[in-house]
């Protein structure tokens, strides 16, 4: 029997990371997503199927130019392309309560496989009666393989904006 577990956004969160200038490192977040995982019985998640899409006009960096910046074509091009998605296509378990997620990533129009670690920090029932799971997913994924080019050099030679995306998300899932 299938059951249908629904992303917890307000217990949840999606970052990124990318280096700046090779020398520091920018974090920025995505505040508007969305998930399910369906899975074979209750709690048996390598049997799961994952799809989860981010909104990227929520895109928050804590600097509003530069967040317009990386809605506009230069980037994610949000108004022609307003939501990431991802879709699994396997779960494979590393170990004790570690799993690595596969899956079809599509940003900008451009869809490429991806694979994210995954943590499993377990289950609970929370004080209202909802059965949660809780993941913490890690991964890094190259941004001019989605089409997202855009590059700028500085006088001193050094690139603005490295090509290695890291991202991370924490995430809690509600057992429907």
């Amino acid at each position: 029997m299938a059951t249908t577990w629904k992303l917890d956004p307000t217990h949840s969160e999606v970052a990124f990371k990318v280096k700046h200038l090779v020398i520091t490192t920018v974090t920025g977040y995505f505040r508007s997503f969305d998930g399910t995982v369906v899975t074979d019985g209750d709690d048996d998640f390598t049997t799961g199927k994952v799809d989860f899409t981010i909104d990227t006009t929520s895109i928050d960096t804590n600097q509003s130019q530069r967040d317009e910046h990386l809605k506009s074509a230069d980037f994610f091009d949000a108004a022609n392309h307003p939501q990431m998605k991802f879709t699994s296509t396997s779960i494979e378990e590393k170990g004790s309560d570690e799993f690595v997620l596969r899956g079809d990533l599509t940003i900008g129009g451009v869809t490429k496989p991806v694979k994210f670690d995954v943590e499993f920090g377990g289950t609970v029932t929370d004080p209202y009666g909802n059965f949660k799971a809780g993941f913490e997913v890690s991964g890094k994924i190259s941004r001019k393989e989605f089409g997202l080019t855009w590059s700028a050099v500085t006088e001193a030679g050094a690139i603005v904006v490295s090509d290695d995306v890291k991202i991370q998300a924490s995430v809690q899932f509600v057992k429907q």
